[in-house]
């Protein structure tokens, strides 16, 4: 309990000063958020849409995991072994104003629990597996002082040999990249087949978009240059700038209502080469362009084709810097059956990145994020099974 259900007992801890809404919000619904209500016509915006935080993924699959067909409560029978750790939500509380000895304690007694488990003699915890809502850089700080991001998790010895699965992953060896959560999550096949159609038969009146706030902190940062590429486009780009007083970037309906209106959706790096948006312009049917290779092709190697122009396109970051290319130039350039071809690939990939609903209890939308995510870690450890012997 203290290592999950706590924390969303005690919800208003992850709440911070400047969060627009409370965390506890977003708890609810297993993880999903509050229901979101649309006057759009269609059953599939007012049954399957929810305020979904981006940091929820633990709780959502942990809700998913207590429903998984083939569960045990045997851990010595068990092909993999489920670490129910809400690592992200744990770290939450104490990044902002906690010294590091708090931020680390948790992880700390979570694996001296685990290694005198006698499953856990086995393989060393080699079997083992969790999932993490945030970045995998951020339990991998590197020092004691107060300064530093972060908490100690995965430098511990043990935590080594677990896999995490992760909304953004690394150089390491035992991090797996899993999509961002999105707000859509339906409860059937049929429901993910109508939105399929619904987004190949969108009017797309911009070639390109870009819903982002700018970094005017970072040196250099490419998202001023995207700024500067879209408000420059003679209204081919449709700019939702995340800075502006009163803007819907927080709103999930009028995010999708500007990727389903466009072509191309920009997804430079933000304070991670990784988005939430890059599947939200996923399921939007919007083909993304992408300016470090980071924020995909050496990410989500479960969930995304190998072969990346097949639905992306890539921009150099330098190359758009020093002037050498402009967006809107290169987007003009992709034939209409290369546009046909990149979409009818995003489209296909929407219900590989997506967390279906499965609270009542029914296997309905199949191949999801999260059955993906659990093919793959048993594959894993079937595969670090065999070395081992």
């Amino acid at each position: 309990m203290r290592f999950n259900q706590d924390l969303l007992t005690n919800c208003l801890v992850l709440t911070r000063s400047i969060d627009k809404t409370s965390m506890c919000e977003y708890v609810q619904n297993s993880g999903f958020g509050p229901r979101i209500i649309s006057s759009e016509a269609s059953d599939l915006w007012n049954s399957n849409w929810f305020w979904t935080n981006q940091f929820m993924l633990e709780v959502i699959f942990h809700d998913r995991m207590k429903k998984y067909k083939c569960l045990t409560n045997d851990s010595l029978v068990a092909s993999a072994i489920f670490v129910p750790y809400y690592a992200g939500l744990d770290l939450r509380r104490y990044l902002w104003g906690f010294n590091t000895s708090m931020r680390d304690s948790s992880g700390f007694d979570l694996i001296n629990w685990l290694k005198q488990k006698p499953q856990w003699k086995t393989m060393w915890g080699k079997d083992h597996f969790l999932v993490s809502s945030r970045i995998a850089r951020d339990f991998r700080r590197k020092s004691d002082r107060k300064s530093d991001w972060g908490s100690n998790f995965r430098f511990l010895p043990e935590s080594k040999n677990l896999s995490m699965l992760t909304i953004e992953s690394g150089p390491w060896e035992n991090d797996i990249a899993a999509p961002y959560p999105t707000s859509f999550h339906p409860s059937s096949d049929d429901q993910v087949l109508q939105w399929q159609n619904l987004m190949r038969t969108q009017n797309r009146p911009y070639l390109f978009s870009f819903a982002g706030a700018s970094r005017t902190r970072q040196k250099n940062s490419t998202r001023e240059e995207i700024i500067r590429h879209c408000q420059s486009s003679n209204k081919l780009c449709k700019l939702l700038d995340c800075n502006s007083v009163g803007h819907e970037c927080d709103d999930p309906l009028k995010l999708m209502n500007l990727f389903r209106s466009s072509i191309f959706c920009l997804q430079p790096p933000g304070d991670s080469l990784t988005r939430r948006s890059t599947f939200d312009s996923i399921l939007a049917g919007c083909i993304p362009v992408f300016f470090h290779p980071g924020s995909a092709y050496t990410q989500y190697l479960w969930y995304l084709p190998k072969n990346y122009s097949n639905y992306s396109v890539f921009i150099s970051a330098t190359d758009l810097k020093l002037g050498n290319v402009r967006i809107e130039e290169k987007l003009v350039t992709v034939s209409k059956d290369e546009v046909a071809s990149m979409r009818e690939e995003v489209i296909r990939l929407i219900p590989r990145i997506i967390y279906g609903d499965r609270r009542s209890g029914v296997e309905s939308v199949e191949d999801d994020a999260f059955d993906l995510a659990i093919k793959g870690v048993l594959k894993r450890v079937d595969r670090l099974r065999g070395s081992d012997l």
